[in-house]
Order: C-alpha cells, then sequence, then structure tokens
C-alpha cells in the first residue's frame, strides 16, 4: 500500500459538507483504504465557480492505499453530486 493525501472540496453549507463528507468516508472503507488522519483547510474563495458555487471548504485526507484502488475510487467520487472537486497526490516515503 502506498500513502497518498487527498484533498476534496465540498460546498460551505454544513448538512451538504456533512453528507459529502461522510459520503466520501464511506468510498474509502468500501475500498479498503486506510484513513491515518483528516485535517480541515476551512472555507476557501474558488479560482472559477464549480457547479455554480464560488466558495468552498477543503478537507485533507492521509491515506494508505493500493494504487490500483485509486482508478476506482476516482471513478465513484464522480457519481457524489455535492463532491466539488478532489485531488489525489502520492506521498513519497
Amino acid at each position: 500500500m502506498r500513502k497518498y493525501e487527498l484533498m476534496v472540496v465540498f460546498p460551505v453549507e454544513e448538512d451538504r459538507f456533512k453528507s459529502s463528507a461522510e459520503a466520501v468516508r464511506k468510498v474509502l472503507a468500501d475500498y479498503g483504504v486506510q484513513i491515518e488522519g483528516e485535517e480541515p483547510y476551512g472555507d476557501r474563495d474558488l479560482s472559477y465557480e464549480i457547479k455554480k458555487q464560488k466558495k468552498g471548504r477543503y478537507l485533507l485526507f492521509n491515506i494508505k492505499a493500493a494504487p490500483e484502488k485509486i482508478v476506482e475510487i476516482d471513478r465513484q467520487f464522480k457519481l457524489i453530486g455535492d463532491l466539488l472537486n478532489f485531488l489525489f497526490v502520492r506521498v513519497e516515503e
């Protein structure tokens, strides 16, 4: 398993944020990903509108996952309607 950082951008509305964050955690758990930590980055202005949103709530996950699972997780994240954006970055050991 490799280490990754996963930055996720959610809508700032509290109910939409909570439901989307829970959906992300569920997808990660379904694919056997180990969540080593979560770090909230707060609300920030977006550089451009995403799904008619001008602000987003950022959350950073430190995870361990098998490389072949990242493609499947990416596909599942695209199905979460309130998820504005996400990015996986591999962390060198």
